[in-house]
């Protein structure tokens, strides 16, 4: 599965355990236990973000603080277990990257901090009351990925001046990836756009649903935002085996590996950001009183080589929009 490639490519040393025995905000002892909860194969940009941020503020690896990570490899049923396994493991801090991970860490306790780091909308989702005050256990870092979905679709478009069906891969059990759904449906008919959508539930599906597009059959595809059933690898795999191109929410890596194009939150930028809410976690500060932040770096990259695969001429102004190329 493409998400196994992630691990060598960022060089991040996350310990396979962590010891046993809680112990109080007030009497921490050196490493601070950091559990992070997470549904992918994989450390994400997230994680990667948080780890560079900590040692941005003179944190030391294994001597101030380590990373324990639990990952469900796409398995959203298996994250209420895999945060028990956090807990059990005594760690003093949680650490999430979406909506799907925070809501099993803050159902596993209401007693540890809980910091996320990629939440479109943590008061809708009920994990805060508010930004300014977010009460219970938890706060973390909102990202604006879901507000920029209708813009996605129309950089797709001028990516791509032919664009008139898109295909939609989502989990239905997800209910952050049905909310993305409406979006780019309402965003797709104002565009003048066919948004082709597939529901999923098992692997089963996603293999036949996926293995049944053919190349002109959709002019390119929105990757799936959840990486439930491993979606987000198997639409790029097939994006590239049948040359349709393909657009990711975020995470540049996709665009290294062969998608055409990303644009949402800086992920990497989020992890960075969640470190500062950390550091003052551990500082004394309560998250309860602790306001959310919200990420407001958005990256746009377009890879040029897989455009010239395609046979897609971009025009310069589009290009030249872009924070990153691939050449």
């Amino acid at each position: 599965m493409l998400w196994l490639r992630y691990l060598p490519l960022i060089g991040l040393l996350v310990s396979s355990g962590l010891p046993p025995g809680a112990t109080g905000a007030a009497e921490r002892a050196r490493p601070i236990r950091i559990g992070v909860l997470s549904q992918s194969w994989g450390p994400t940009p997230h994680v990667v973000g948080l780890r560079d941020g900590l040692l941005g503020l003179d944190y030391r690896e294994d001597e101030d603080f380590v990373l324990g990570v639990r990952f469900t490899q796409g398995n959203l049923a298996a994250l209420p277990a895999a945060a028990q396994q956090l807990i059990q493991r005594g760690v003093d801090i949680i650490y999430t990257h979406n909506g799907n991970t925070a809501r099993a860490a803050q159902q596993a306790t209401t007693r540890i901090p809980i910091v996320f780091a990629n939440v479109e909308d943590p008061v809708g989702a009920g994990l805060v009351q508010s930004f300014a005050r977010p009460g219970g256990n938890i706060t973390g870092v909102t990202s604006l990925d879901l507000e920029l979905g209708p813009k996605r679709l129309q950089i797709f478009q001028e990516l791509i001046p032919h664009l008139k069906r898109v295909l939609f891969l989502y989990d239905p059990t997800d209910a952050d990836s049905v909310e993305a759904a409406k979006v780019y449906r309402e965003a797709a008919r104002q565009l003048g756009i066919v948004l082709v959508e597939k529901p999923v539930r098992t692997d089963a599906e996603a293999r036949l649903s996926l293995a049944a597009i053919q190349q002109g059959e959709v002019d390119g595809i929105l990757a799936p935002r959840c990486c439930a059933l491993d979606l987000p690898g198997r639409a790029l795999e097939t994006a590239s085996q049948q040359r349709i191109p393909i657009i990711f929410n975020s995470a540049a890596f996709w665009v290294e590996h062969g998608a055409l194009a990303s644009y949402g939150p800086d992920a990497y930028a989020s992890g960075r950001q969640a470190a500062r809410l950390v550091h003052k976690i551990l500082n004394g500060a309560d998250p309860a009183e602790l306001p959310v932040e919200v990420n407001s770096k958005i990256e746009f990259v377009v890879n040029l080589k897989v455009a010239k695969a395609l046979g897609l001429n971009i025009a310069p102004e589009v290009l030249y929009r872009a924070d990153r190329l691939i050449r």
